[in-house]
């Protein structure tokens, strides 16, 4: 785990590439992250950081951090989330929905500003999407509800596969329904799909490995805050096997992955930002609607494909937001 004087260094390191607010922050209150998975990357720090400073708020030695990682194991979020308000934190940045869950059951007072990809309404984290009642408020991209067009996408791209892998955490409680979305879609389609359940980098290994024995012609990784500080590995993994495989984060596609749908992630981290530094000004959570993303983006990575011998379809360069040759 991250040691505290660890990430304030990277914190800084962040705030050193933007122009700082003239006078210096007193009496901030302390933020506390509380993420699922791995420490987060520099960029995605950066976009935070970009997002605080929009909403008036210096990054200077004055504002404390306090993080907590669980490193994939959500059975620790619990004690983690508790460890964040006996620390007394003055607001809560919750990283994906098992840390914004056990955020909120850590406390109905200390605001939380969370990331999620999942319906918050229905993962009940909020009960209104406009006018949040609680002391819960944040950003929402969705992915868990792009499994079909996902799927369609990759079918698209590789129409030969007939046999489908799903990567899915099993320790996430959108697996269930991003299972089932999934199995739906492959019905319509006439795929088999194949759930391959992985809640750690030794499962994912293991999964991997058997994915010839499985006759596993495409993969696809579902949306999983475990999964999201994978991108290297997962990529990697999947040229060494040589499976086309889809993705819902450009983050994979720039670690050498072949496509990827999805919202953009560190435009998601500098809204975060924005709503913390809101709520450092003062901001009431009620005052502050979840965010909605207003734009995906289609990322394929055309070197990737030629290497798994796949000819990308004219149509889908088109539509492509980006096309890393």
């Amino acid at each position: 785990m991250m040691r505290r004087r660890e990430f304030i260094a990277l914190f800084g390191g962040a705030a050193a590439a933007w122009p700082l607010a003239a006078r210096a922050q007193q009496a901030l209150p302390a933020i506390g992250f509380l993420h699922e998975g791995l420490p987060a990357p520099l960029s995605l720090m950066t976009a935070f950081q970009q997002g605080l400073i929009e909403a008036g708020v210096s990054a200077g030695s004055s504002l404390r951090i306090e993080n907590r990682w669980a490193e994939g194991q959500y059975d620790r979020l619990p004690a983690l989330a508790a460890d964040l308000i006996e620390h007394r934190v003055g607001i809560v940045v919750a990283v994906y929905l098992v840390a914004a869950q056990a955020a909120k059951a850590a406390t109905q007072t200390v605001p939380i500003a969370f990331i999620t990809g999942s319906d918050p309404i229905e993962a009940g984290l909020v009960a209104s999407l406009s006018r949040p009642t609680s002391n819960l408020t944040g950003l929402a991209f969705m992915f868990t509800r792009l499994g079909e067009k996902n799927l369609a996408t990759l079918h698209e791209l590789v129409p030969k596969a007939v046999v489908i892998g799903a990567l899915v955490n099993p320790n996430n409680p959108n697996a269930g329904p991003q299972t089932r979305d999934l199995q739906a879609a492959a019905r319509m389609l006439g795929l088999q799909l194949v759930i391959l359940a992985a809640g750690s980098d030794r499962d994912i290994d293991g999964v991997f490995a058997t994915l010839r024995e499985r006759q596993i012609e495409a993969l696809l990784v579902t949306a999983d805050g475990f999964f999201f500080g994978l991108p290297d590995k997962l990529a990697t993994l999947a040229a060494r096997h040589a499976v086309p495989t889809f993705y819902p984060l450009s983050d994979y596609v720039r670690a050498g992955g072949l496509i990827s749908y999805g919202a953009n992630l560190s435009e998601s981290w500098r809204q975060a930002g924005v709503y913390v530094g809101k709520l450092i000004k003062g901001t009431k959570v009620g005052e502050l609607p979840i965010i909605q993303p207003t734009k995906f983006e289609l990322v394929i990575n055309i070197k990737t494909a030629k290497a798994l011998g796949l000819d990308v379809p004219l149509q889908l360069q088109q539509l492509a937001d980006e096309v890393i040759e």
